[in-house]
């Protein structure tokens, strides 16, 4: 089990020193929600705020794009430190092509649904991605409460994955607690994003355990 906390929840005017905690903490990876309110409404974290944390951490930069036309902005996030960038099917039409620039870059590329988007969208491109981020809200805002549709969806997904033979990895972004993230892991997620629930404690390395301790 991966847990990447979501960067929307902590300390926004102190992200270096939360970086250097989670990582003392023994986090391996961090989520960046990069919004431009358009795609969604709120806005959020750009290149330049992603590219000056890169210098102060190894930690791996788990980028998610909600944002429109992710073609045009690649390469910038490849120089500004993102090891995974996961862009949105519902986002770009030209998926296919956009994950291969991210591939030939040398990064992984994550692909992202929404809550209402169907699984059959991106059965074309399982073979070629690293990661499918299935959003268990509906994207924007932190803090909202999980979706009961992911636990199916987490299910069929798996299913398919198998069947194509691909090695992609599960990752489950929105609403996720202490309290349902033992149920996600079981049906078959990989990485779990958590922001809310994990920073409303001060002690992350306590918090990693408990998630930890779920598997």
């Amino acid at each position: 089990m991966i847990l990447s906390p979501s960067l929307l929840s902590a300390d926004s005017g102190n992200l270096k020193e939360e970086l250097k905690n989670l990582e003392l903490a023994g986090i391996k990876w961090v989520h960046w929600d990069v919004m431009d309110g358009s795609f969604v409404p709120n806005i959020t974290f750009g290149q330049h705020v992603v590219k000056q944390l890169r210098e102060s951490t190894k930690l791996f930069f788990d980028v998610h794009l909600m944002i429109r036309h992710p073609e045009h902005h690649i390469e910038s996030f490849y120089n500004a430190g993102a090891n995974l960038l996961v862009i949105h099917q519902e986002s770009t039409v030209h998926l296919q092509k956009v994950v291969s620039e991210i591939k030939k870059l040398g990064m992984k590329a994550g692909v992202a649904l929404n809550p209402s988007t169907s699984l059959s969208t991106i059965e074309y491109v399982l073979k070629d991605i690293d990661l499918v981020l299935l959003m268990s809200v509906n994207p924007g805002f932190s803090g909202q409460s999980l979706l009961p549709v992911i636990y199916e969806k987490i299910k069929i997904l798996k299913e398919m994955l198998k069947q194509k033979n691909s090695p992609a990895l599960i990752q489950v972004d929105g609403g996720v607690t202490i309290n349902n993230a033992k149920e996600l892991l079981i049906l078959g997620a990989d990485v779990l994003v958590s922001g809310s629930d994990f920073f409303k404690s001060q002690n992350y390395k306590k918090s990693l355990y408990s998630y930890e301790n779920l598997v």
